[in-house]
Order: C-alpha cells, then sequence, then structure tokens
C-alpha cells in the first residue's frame, strides 16, 4: 500500500471509527419502531455473541421456507426489516424469516465482521452463530432443509457472501445488496481497500476462494447480485466480482446467456444445463448505496418503506429476491385456480341452464332389406311361388314403420 493510501486509511480509522464511511451516518437514522420480530435466546453457543429474532406468519407454504435476513452497518434487524418490507412479503407468500443482528460490542458501528478471519471461517464466531440460528428455526418450525434462503445489505451483503461459502450446503440461494466477494480482506485495511477500489481479480481465484472455504462437493448456491451504479460507498466494481466468483463455482461462462431491462434497470442472467438461473445481477441505474424499492410486478404491491440506505428505485428488489427464491409462484397459481372457481360460480354462470345432451339419431334401416326381404336358408324347402301384383302402398307402409315414422 503506498504512503498516500496508509494516511487516508488512518484518516478514516481515525474519524470515523473504522467502518462507519460503509454507510455514512446510518447511525443517526436508527428510530424505535414497532416490529412484527421476536427475539429468540438459547439457540447455540453463539461464539460470535449476535442477537436472533424470527417471525413466522400463521399461514406458511406446504413446503416451509426461511430467509435469514443480514442488515447493513448503522442498521437494527427490525429497521432494516421494515425498510425492506422482509415482513410483510412473509406474511403475504407465507416463508418464515430470520434476522441476525449485530451489537456494538462486537463493532461499534454494528457492521458484521465479514472481513474478520475469526468471524469469517467455517465453525467459527459470527458465521458459526448464524448457522446456529438457522438450525434453532429448522427444529423450532419444520422448516424445508431444501428451501433455506439468505440476503442482506452492505457489510450484511458481504456477510452474506461469508455464509454461501462457508456453509453452501445449507443454502438454496442467496442474494447479495451493494456487498463484495467472498475472501477478498482479512483485515479492516484490506477491506477499506476493497469498498473503494474493487481490484479486478481473474475469477478461477476468486472461485477458488470459495472452493476452499469448505469440504463442500454438491450442489452449489444460487446467487442473485444487486448494485447501484452511482454507489459511492462501496464500488459498484465488487458487483462484477461477486458475479465473476460464482460464474466460476457454477463452472459458467462470463458472458450473459440473456441480457434485458427490469422495471428499467439492466439484468444479466446465467443458466444452468437443465435451463434454471444459476446466477442472475441486476445494475439499479444512478442509485447510491442502499437497497432498491418500488412496486412489485405482478401483485402490484410496495414492499418497505424509504430511509436510511432503503431508496426508491422504481424496483422492489426484496420482491424480486423473493421470486428469485422461488417463494412467489405459488401464490400466482392460487389466483389463477381462483378465477377459474370464481368464473365457474359467477351469477351468469348460473343462468346458463343446463342442457341433457342431445341423443344420437337412431340408424336408417337398409330399405332394400325391409322392402325385398332376405332369401330364404338353405335348409328351408323351396317353394315354387305364384306371381303376384306388387302393392305399392303396402311397401311404403312397411318402410315408413321401419324408420320408425310410423306405427
Amino acid at each position: 500500500m503506498s504512503l498516500a493510501e496508509n494516511v487516508d486509511y488512518l484518516r478514516r480509522l481515525r474519524t470515523l471509527n473504522g467502518f462507519a464511511d460503509l454507510v455514512p451516518h446510518a447511525r443517526t437514522h436508527r428510530p424505535r419502531v414497532r416490529s412484527p420480530l421476536v427475539e429468540v435466546d438459547r439457540f447455540g453457543t453463539n461464539p460470535g455473541n449476535l442477537r436472533m429474532f424470527a417471525y413466522v406468519p400463521g399461514s406458511l407454504q406446504y413446503s416451509r421456507a426461511l430467509v435469514v435476513v443480514l442488515h447493513g452497518c448503522g442498521q437494527t434487524a427490525a429497521n432494516y426489516d421494515l425498510g425492506a418490507g422482509w415482513s410483510t412479503l412473509a406474511k403475504r407468500y407465507g416463508f418464515a424469516l430470520l434476522l441476525a443482528e449485530q451489537q456494538v460490542s462486537n463493532n461499534a458501528n454494528t457492521c458484521f465482521n465479514w472481513f474478520n478471519p475469526e468471524d469469517t471461517a467455517r465453525g467459527r464466531g459470527e458465521a458459526e452463530s448464524i448457522r446456529q440460528m438457522i438450525t434453532r428455526m429448522v427444529a423450532d418450525h419444520g422448516i424445508d432443509q431444501r428451501r433455506i434462503y439468505i440476503t442482506g445489505l452492505s457489510a450484511g451483503g458481504a456477510m452474506t457472501s461469508v455464509m454461501l461459502a462457508t456453509y453452501p450446503e445449507i443454502f438454496a440461494a442467496g442474494a447479495i445488496i451493494a456487498g463484495l466477494p467472498f475472501g477478498i480482506a482479512s483485515n479492516v485495511r484490506e477491506a477499506l481497500k476493497g469498498m473503494r477500489v474493487s481490484s479486478a481479480r481473474p475469477a478461477h481465484e476468486l472461485g477458488e476462494l470459495v472452493r476452499k472455504a469448505s469440504h463442500h462437493r454438491g450442489l452449489w448456491p444460487k446467487v442473485s447480485v444487486w448494485h447501484g451504479s452511482a454507489d459511492r460507498t462501496v464500488n459498484p466494481g465488487n458487483a462484477n466480482e461477486i458475479v465473476k466468483q460464482w460464474l466460476d463455482v457454477h463452472h459458467l461462462p462470463l458472458t450473459p446467456m440473456s441480457e434485458g431491462t427490469v422495471n428499467g434497470h439492466p439484468h444479466q442472467v446465467w443458466w444452468d444445463d437443465a435451463g434454471e438461473t444459476v446466477v442472475e445481477s441486476y445494475t439499479i441505474t444512478d442509485m447510491a448505496h442502499g437497497t432498491p424499492l418500488g412496486i412489485a410486478d405482478h401483485d402490484e404491491e410496495r414492499y418497505g418503506v424509504q430511509g436510511a440506505f432503503l431508496i426508491e428505485a422504481g424496483i422492489s428488489s426484496s420482491y424480486h429476491i423473493a421470486k428469485f427464491f422461488g417463494l412467489t409462484a405459488w401464490i400466482r397459481e392460487q389466483k389463477k385456480s381462483a378465477a377459474k372457481r370464481t368464473l365457474a360460480d359467477s351469477p351468469s354462470a348460473r343462468l346458463i341452464p343446463v342442457v341433457s345432451p342431445v341423443p344420437a339419431p337412431a340408424p336408417m334401416p337398409d330399405l332394400a332389406k325391409v322392402l325385398w326381404p332376405q332369401a330364404p336358408l338353405p335348409q328351408r324347402p323351396q317353394v315354387k311361388r305364384k306371381s303376384r301384383a306388387i302393392d305399392v302402398g303396402n311397401m311404403i307402409t312397411r318402410a315408413l314403420t321401419a324408420a320408425g315414422l310410423r306405427k
């Protein structure tokens, strides 16, 4: 590190107490809020000294899912949940929530210590505490262990990278908002540099950091990456590095397989051999550091409330992340079924009388057989008949009777 970089690092560390610049002035925007979250005690040895909060709606999907949510610096579990709208989504779509909360005793700015080796290794510190919280939720609420997901903002996004790398067997998918790749920093100095500059690394080098974090050899989690293009707190280049890291883990090419826009923002997609999206990236045009808020596409609901680092951007990141996790599809199918039932039960449908099916017409007889009976069977003795005149009227009567037109 150059002399100028050392001076800048020391200035930041002294005046901003280390990581306060990760989310500037966040600690001045922490009002107490009414929250549906309930604190859970005694969830394990808790080596990272974190707090655990949960929300479980009254009605859960048949295959019970869990979303783990990690707040950013200066935030609490409750105010991030309120701002991002996760408990509202959970109630509407029937999944459980787990929110870990950092304590001032661990980090003066309540940032998760995503750069500290003592907290980012499998089985240790904050990462292990979050793992223990998940185990408690699975045991208490019958969570389907194939449907566990994680997301986070900023330092919470970087800690999401940590959890996906160190415990890949736990998570089906994760979403990283304004975060950083796993393994790029092992101290405060490296973390601050990574936030400012986001040095480009080879994809294979980034992928190796994930592969070496555990002995996992099964399916890897799917990953959704979100970042504002005008972020001055965490360099937007970090989003590209996260994408590269997980593309290498999934053995996918760097070139997107599909590109388009969602609510006006660029969206890139990569899928596997089965056609399932496994990596996606959203670049939120002209947005600063924070979680994007907006109207959800299908249900036209607004999830979340604007606040510090919770930014109106015309797109609901929480909704789209829940959709990426596969948590919203069932209610759309339910709506379609309800619409069909409503149509069948509507007053106009009841006005239409039930009509008995029209019976098929009786087959017409073979008039030739009616008018001219078959020749006698061979065993019958042949009798010489006298010729007689044809009774046309009688023939017509027989034909009409055979056709059912006359009795």
